[in-house]
């Protein structure tokens, strides 16, 4: 009997490769959590800095033709998680990934928006830039201070909000009677769209810093918070003084219960027994960054993004839309 001659046939791969997470140094709780919600395990990777500060970076399996996504947050170190991020990149490139997306839950260089004053670089163009040298296809965060900042690279950005897990978990608290409140101008549209998904008004602190030292002074507030209850709403925190000052001010003009909600909680040295100390009831950040202080003050809660970041990752790969996440189109 005749026999059929010629390559056997190979299992079925979608175009746009098989999926693989890596996760960076610095989120790896965060990656392992946003692996388990795709039901992918983490692709074995490796870092290592040695004892002169260089950076050493290393894929363990083959991710030749694989659509890669490696999980690496650019908060505290830095320098040294923004210079891996770029290293993983290179080495995703250099060992033929088809295509390769950096998952940024936290840019903290994005607060370097602008030529603001003399002399001064615009940090995060610089960092736009390094990221697609470095050969990344495709950028996806979370929470960018600066929405514009997508305007900064030349590839995409695929940007996530926080506010609604944040929102969906506040609401799950039963608080009535409830004004969102902006710590400055600056996040007005972003309170303005926590109060249109929660269906309440917003006020607006008015907020100065004098110089760089991260301590700010709050100088006004717009509207009415007398017996509400009010929830603080921003992007990130550092000191916790804006979010401190902001509740005090709330208090003195007679509102119940402070409450905030943050995205990014940096948490820098003393912050968060700063804010365990402070009026604000319940305060709530996402896991975009590991706390540096463990445990953490009664008062704060930390709100996990991870399935939302997995679902955009499934519809990245998928090839479908991001915005389709969004409850809601975003106003900022």
């Amino acid at each position: 009997m005749p026999t059929r001659s010629g390559p056997r046939p190979q299992p079925f791969q979608p175009p746009q490769g098989e999926l693989a997470i890596l996760a960076g140094s610095a989120n790896p709780a965060l990656a392992q959590r946003i692996a388990d919600e795709l039901r992918v395990p983490l692709a074995p990777s490796e870092a290592h800095s040695f004892s002169e500060g260089n950076v050493f970076v290393r894929v363990l399996e083959n991710v030749r033709g694989r659509d890669c996504y490696v999980i690496q947050g650019v908060h505290q170190p830095v320098n040294d998680n923004f210079v891996e991020l770029l290293f993983w990149i290179d080495a995703l490139r250099r060992a033929s990934a088809q295509h390769v997306t950096a998952v940024i839950p936290y840019f903290s260089y994005a607060k370097g928006d602008k030529k603001d004053e003399p002399r001064v670089s615009i940090r995060a163009r610089v960092c736009a830039d390094a990221i697609e040298a470095a050969g990344a296809d495709r950028v996806l965060t979370m929470d960018l201070h600066s929405p514009q900042i997508q305007g900064f690279f030349h590839i995409t950005v695929d940007h996530l909000y926080a506010r609604y897990v944040l929102c969906d978990c506040f609401l799950k608290q039963g608080v009535s009677d409830l004004v969102v409140c902006s710590p400055d101008v600056g996040f007005a549209k972003g309170a303005s769209a926590y109060a249109n998904y929660l269906g309440v008004p917003v006020v607006i602190g008015n907020k100065t810093r004098r110089d760089h030292s991260e301590e700010p002074e709050v100088l006004e507030l717009i509207g009415h918070v007398e017996d509400r209850n009010v929830i603080i709403v921003d992007d990130f925190t550092i000191s916790g003084g804006t979010l401190v000052a902001m509740a005090e001010v709330l208090k003195q003009r007679g509102a119940k219960d402070v409450y905030a909600a943050v995205s990014h909680g940096v948490l820098s040295t003393g912050a968060a027994e700063r804010i365990g100390k402070s009026p604000i009831k319940r305060m709530f950040i996402t896991d975009t960054i590991e706390p540096q202080q463990s445990p953490l003050p009664q008062n704060i809660e930390v709100v996990s993004v991870a399935r939302l970041f997995a679902e955009a990752i499934q519809s990245i790969h998928d090839r479908t839309s991001v915005s389709m996440l969004f409850p809601d189109p975003p106003t900022e």
